[in-house]
């Protein structure tokens, strides 16, 4: 099921002008406020009065030459890792902050599914520069020169991550086994510590299975679905949990000095995925119906009812360096202050202490002989 968004028409994303001295205000992260970075006049966002929508997944399809959720945005792809980005006025980017490699590409506007939600940033930048050099500073067998290296090239931005989070009703019709264990004794012969043989016993377990078939119901809330492809997602799945009770309804303020991964994979896909997920809890609520001390599960059929989701933006600071002919990234939760990151690795270093520590062995072995 393809996103039935995709029409281009121009709009541009709302700017906040400082009052004091006509700068652009950018947000402040861990405070409600718009900050400006010259002359540091702030000001409060006003706290929206809406509740954070669930939309309906189907409504959303069968409405879909409709544009009243849909927004258009600027968008500049990366050549060399595929990155999606947003571009908000008066922010130049000339590197890509998923990989740092220099882009080339132009913007070119999109037309997609509006944000219904975002997580505001917690962590102000300075404390991710901190948390960043502390990260380096522990690296073990790392390449001389890294720490600079990293800090000239990649630096740290500020983005906001696409994903999907879905809800659903599902009712479950399965067909399986239950499977009972029992126990028989049985004799057998072995030799003692004497080399006398003698006869033992011991129980030997065997399992009985039985027909089991039945429906289980389930309810899901804020399954989540990344949808971005910018970013590894064995890296960005290690930044859970996310506080998603403290999402926020969406406002471009939130967004000012911000920039926002476009994201790539679409309603359809998103929940694909998600009923990826659903299923694996679904298959442990059958086993518990199923009972018994095995289970065996031979046919599932799933119907998934009142499906909802949202669009919601996640805030990560990101550092994207490049050594030698690789790019690395280096992630931290915008909210939780989680450190993820790659890195990579000195062989010469670690050769060196290898060849150290068979030395010592040598050394060691040479004195324990005298």
């Amino acid at each position: 099921m393809s996103d039935p968004t995709q029409q281009t028409p121009n709009t541009a994303a709302k700017q906040f002008p400082c009052s004091s001295c006509g700068a652009k205000l950018e947000f402040h992260p861990g405070a409600a406020t718009l900050k400006c970075p010259y002359c540091s006049h702030e000001n409060r966002i006003p706290q929206s009065a809406e509740e954070i929508r669930e939309l309906d997944f189907y409504e959303y399809f069968a409405r879909a030459t409709e544009q009243g959720d849909s927004q258009e945005v600027q968008t500049v792809k990366c050549q060399s890792c595929g990155g999606t980005s947003t571009l908000q006025p008066n922010i130049s980017m000339s590197h890509c902050p998923f990989c740092g490699t220099q882009l080339q590409a132009k913007a070119k506007a999109s037309r997609l599914i509006k944000p219904g939600a975002i997580l505001p940033f917690k962590i102000p930048k300075s404390k991710a520069m901190e948390l960043f050099r502390d990260w380096l500073g522990g690296l073990w067998f790392a390449p001389g020169g890294l720490k600079d290296k990293a800090a000239k090239d990649g630096g740290i931005k500020g983005m906001y991550i696409p994903y999907w989070t879905f809800d659903a009703q599902s009712t479950t019709w399965y067909d399986g086994e239950r499977g009972e264990d029992y126990y028989e004794t049985e004799r057998y012969s072995e030799t003692d510590d004497d080399g006398n043989s003698v006869t033992r016993t011991r129980q030997i377990r065997h399992t009985r299975w039985y027909h089991a078939s039945g429906t289980v119901w389930q309810n899901f809330d804020d399954v989540i679905v990344q949808a971005g492809r910018s970013l590894p997602p064995e890296i960005v799945d290690e930044l859970e949990p996310w506080d998603l009770k403290a999402l926020v309804p969406y406002q471009d303020a939130y967004m000012s000095g911000f920039q926002a991964e476009a994201y790539q994979v679409d309603l359809g896909d998103g929940f694909e995925r998600a009923k990826q997920e659903m299923d694996s809890a679904i298959r442990s609520t059958i086993a518990a119906d199923i009972g018994g001390d095995h289970q065996r599960i031979n046919t599932v059929r799933t119907q998934f009812d009142g499906i909802t989701f949202k669009h919601i933006l996640l805030p990560v600071w990101i550092s994207a360096y490049k050594y030698g002919d690789k790019s690395y990234r280096f992630l931290i939760n915008g909210s939780t202050g989680e450190v993820q990151g790659e890195r990579p690795w000195s062989v010469a270093k670690i050769a060196m202490t290898v060849l150290t520590s068979i030395i010592v062995l040598i050394l060691i072995a040479l004195v324990l002989k005298k």
